[in-house]
């Protein structure tokens, strides 16, 4: 059974920075590309970022871009999130999937979720101003 568990979501203030952590079980990740999403109250889900499965290439939502950074660490079987200069309308819960597949084959499928076959729970994340 695969498994995606998020983590590292809190409370914090506008300015500040968290990292989020998306860990896999039953399932190696080394070969699939990799997003994270995220849903604020009463809105859509909406793509935030996706690294392929080599870590060459990856992908911004424009609102994060400059300040969030996605990264992997196959060893660990783990994608991360880094948020800096958080937002009040970053607020949301964060969610990481996995397709599977390397790479996407046409520009701007990583921001479509039925491109992913896995998802995590969901990490709520929660910036203060």
């Amino acid at each position: 059974q695969v498994q995606l568990v998020e983590s590292g979501g809190g409370l914090v203030m506008a300015g500040d920075s968290l990292r989020l952590s998306c860990e896999a079980s039953g399932r190696t990740l080394r070969w699939d590309g990799l997003g994270w999403f995220r849903q604020a109250p009463g809105k859509e889900r909406e793509f935030v970022a996706a690294i392929t499965a080599s870590g060459d290439n990856t992908y911004y939502a424009d609102s994060v871009k400059g300040r969030f950074t996605i990264s992997r660490d196959n060893g660990k079987n783990t994608v991360y999130l880094q948020m800096n200069s958080l937002r009040p309308e970053d607020t949301a819960v964060y969610n990481c999937a996995a397709s599977t597949t390397a790479y996407w084959t046409f520009i701007g499928a990583y921001t479509l979720p039925t491109k992913y076959a896995y998802w995590g729970q969901g990490t709520q994340v929660t910036v203060s101003s």
